[in-house]
Formats: structure tokens, C-alpha cells, sequence
């Protein structure tokens, strides 16, 4: 394929005239569960080199997550991608001498132990700083390298209870809700490969490697908004409202006559007033309340009611034709196999497909975004634990008298 056969901005595409944007940089993956491993894997899908080390008898607990199809773990296979997997077990003298190795050879290093284990293990700061001066170790744990909680154990659910995420969601006489999937891992994922990449532009100034801490409960505070602001300056707290806003009206979901449900939002005062006068309501819009956001939002119930019985009365294609048409915000509400089958994701390129070698075609999410010169790819799906040990630690230097003395260890 030549660079004129390469869409603009095609995800996935093999351009030979132009190296992935990271080629050349290689990251020590060592974090399970699911921060780190998923910063790891957007490094990859932008021509990084990953490397992931798993322990020789205890992998990554993805690998188990979710369903599994031949025995199989799907979840892994997503997680997975464009990874090198070799094992090592760094408690033992050849696991840490070997990971010093790799460590010398590599630009970022991402691990989630626990604050200390690594130290414990004479493969903290001091130790992979004096290996590699200009690497990056990016250090991604529950509550951060210090503090009151830094010593306990904690997962992306005690973020999104801890941040406010579970208190501002569900209907306001129903429990806090949390969220039915990773939601604050996946916030930190994305929060800690930008942090890489900002560590690694300030490396390319001073020379020096540096830490970089992050906090799974801190990029979904982030997320969540004015809130402290709001606390600090009004000592306003946000209330559980559903799928209301206290923001703008008419916002929701709405059934429709056909039992499907669609999603409407007015954050714009011209949409607001485009959905009245489609919903047959025009005169709403000259109520003196009408006229902000926050003024709406305190008359829900009369917005709701007029939206609501509108969409009520028809089948879902029709009311997305409407608001097409009237040029007003909607979108259907759409579970896995809708989303499977949308014909703007499929533009997008957003659900791809790759042979595996264990599942055949498999079809997941894309790299997240489009560069136009240098796109991002999948090689390759979640390869099978430790497959890649021998091949790296060979190409690392290690004499086949190393790699059985590793093995007798149960270093690897």
C-alpha cells in the first residue's frame, strides 16, 4: 500500500512512507488491573514498543476478566494488543537484575504495586534511575505515592465513590450508583499515557528521566467538573438527579412508541427552542423562564412532560428523522449490538477487525483518534502469557546458560 492509497486520517492503515509517531520508544509494562496496562496500550497503538511482565505463575488478572470464549479471556485480548509478553519474577536476584536490563534499555517504565514494593524489591527510583537516567517511571496506584491512604489497597471503584461520581448519580431517592465498568481505571489509563507524553517532551529538553505519580482517584475528579469550585466559592453540592441536568432542560432519555429509547440534549438555547416548536410547543419558549439554561432546568417537569409524550407517540426512526431535521440534538439509545452496527462508527473505522491466531477474526475498538500522516494500528490481539520471554531476553543479550538459570531460579 502506498502513502496515495492511505485514506486521510485512516486508522489502522499501513503507510510506509511515514513511521508510527512513537517508533522507536519502548515501555516497560509491568501494572495489571486496568490503569496502567491501558496507558500502555495506547503508547502501542501509536508504534511504541510494549513489553509486558507478568509474574512466571500469577498473570495479569485480565487475562480472567469477563467472559472467555475457548478458554480464551476476551478482556485480555482488547488489553492485550500490540504487547510483547515475557515473564519475570521480580522478588527473585535474576528477576531484578534482568528487569535492571530491560530497564537500560527502555524509555518508560509503568507499574501499579503498591507504594514501597518495588523498593522493597532494590528496584525503586534510586535503582532505575542509576540503570537509565532518562527513563520515566510512571507509578499508577489507588490513591497516589503518599499521604494518609497511599498504603491501601484500593481499585478504580473507591475513585469513583471517593471523587463524588456515585453521589451525583442515579434518581435522587435511589442509592448512590456506581458505574457498571471500569470508569475511573479508564479515566486514569488515558490521563496517565497524556502523562507520559508530557514527562517524555520535558525529557527531550533536560535529558533526565523523571516519576510521574498518578492517583487513580484524582483524573475522574478531574471529569466530574465545577463541583469544588462550586462547594468553595457557593457551597453548593450537586444533588443526585438522574438523568436530569441542573444545567439545562428539556435533557433525558424518552421512550418511544415502539419501546426503544432515545437521548436528547439542550446545552445550546437554540436547540432548546428547535425542540419545542418540533415537539408542537412553541409557546414554552416566550415563558420568561425559558431564557437560560438553569431557569429550564428548574421547570423540568413541564419540559419533560412536553417532550416525552411527542417521542411517546412514535416509533424511534421517526423521531431521529424529526430532530435530523429540525436540526436539534438526539441520539438513539443504543446498547453493544446497535453500536456493533451504527453506520457512523462504521465511517469512523471505530470497531475494526484482525485475525488472531487463537480466535480468528476479532472484532474491537480502534486506536482512539486519527492522525493523518502517521495513523496508528493493531498488529496484533492479547498474546498468551510469557510467549514472547525467550525471543526479547535473547535479543536483550541473555546467553542460553542465563535463560536456564533464570528458569531453575523461577525467575521467568
Amino acid at each position: 500500500m502506498t502513502h496515495a492509497d492511505v485514506p486521510p486520517g485512516h486508522r489502522g492503515a499501513v503507510d510506509v512512507m511515514n513511521a508510527a509517531p512513537l517508533t522507536g520508544l519502548r515501555v516497560l509494562d509491568l501494572a495489571t488491573l486496568f490503569a496502567g496496562p491501558l496507558a500502555a496500550t495506547m503508547l502501542g497503538d501509536f508504534g511504541a514498543e510494549v513489553i509486558k511482565v507478568e509474574h512466571p505463575t500469577k498473570p495479569d488478572p485480565s487475562r480472567g476478566h469477563g467472559p472467555s470464549k475457548d478458554g480464551v479471556g476476551l478482556w485480555w485480548k482488547l488489553l492485550g494488543r500490540n504487547k510483547h509478553t515475557v515473564t519475570l519474577d521480580l522478588s527473585k536476584p535474576g528477576g531484578r537484575s534482568t528487569l535492571l536490563r530491560l530497564a537500560a534499555t527502555a524509555d518508560v517504565v509503568i507499574e501499579n504495586f503498591r507504594p514501597g514494593t518495588l523498593e522493597k524489591w532494590d528496584l525503586g527510583w534510586a535503582e532505575l534511575s542509576a540503570a537509565n537516567p532518562r527513563l520515566i517511571l510512571t507509578r499508577v496506584t489507588a490513591f497516589g505515592q503518599f499521604g494518609p491512604y497511599a498504603h491501601r489497597p484500593g481499585f478504580g471503584t473507591l475513585a469513583e465513590a471517593m471523587s463524588g461520581f456515585a453521589a451525583i448519580t442515579g434518581e435522587p431517592d435511589t442509592p448512590p450508583t456506581l458505574p457498571p465498568f471500569g470508569l475511573a481505571d479508564s479515566i486514569a489509563g488515558l490521563a496517565t499515557a497524556y502523562a507520559v507524553m508530557t514527562a517524555l517532551s520535558a525529557r527531550d529538553r533536560t535529558g533526565e528521566g523523571q516519576v510521574v505519580d498518578m492517583a487513580i482517584i484524582e483524573p475522574i475528579l478531574t471529569v466530574l467538573g465545577p463541583q469544588p469550585i462550586w462547594y468553595d466559592q457557593l457551597g453548593h453540592v450537586q444533588p443526585r438527579t438522574g438523568n436530569r441536568s441542573q444545567n439545562n432542560a428539556p435533557r433525558g432519555t424518552y421512550r418511544t412508541a415502539d419501546g426503544t429509547w432515545v437521548a436528547v440534549s439542550t446545552s445550546a438555547q437554540s436547540i432548546a427552542e428547535r425542540v419545542l416548536r418540533l415537539v408542537g410547543r412553541p409557546e414554552l419558549i416566550d415563558e420568561p423562564w425559558f431564557a437560560t439554561g438553569a431557569d429550564r432546568a428548574r421547570h423540568a417537569d413541564v419540559l419533560d412532560e412536553a417532550v416525552g409524550t411527542w417521542i411517546a407517540e412514535r416509533p424511534r426512526d421517526e423521531v431521529l428523522a424529526a430532530f435530523e431535521k429540525a436540526e436539534a440534538a438526539v441520539a438513539p439509545v443504543q446498547d453493544v449490538r446497535e453500536v456493533m452496527t451504527d453506520p457512523q462508527y462504521a465511517a469512523l473505522n471505530t470497531i475494526t477487525t484482525l485475525d488472531d491466531p487463537d480466535l480468528g477474526p476479532l472484532r474491537m475498538q480502534n486506536v482512539l483518534f486519527r492522525l493523518s500522516a502517521t495513523p496508528g494500528a493493531i498488529h496484533w490481539a492479547g498474546r498468551p502469557h510469557g510467549a514472547d520471554t525467550e525471543t526479547v531476553l535473547t535479543e536483550l543479550g541473555l546467553t542460553p546458560a542465563e535463560l536456564t538459570a533464570l528458569r531453575e531460579e523461577g525467575a521467568v
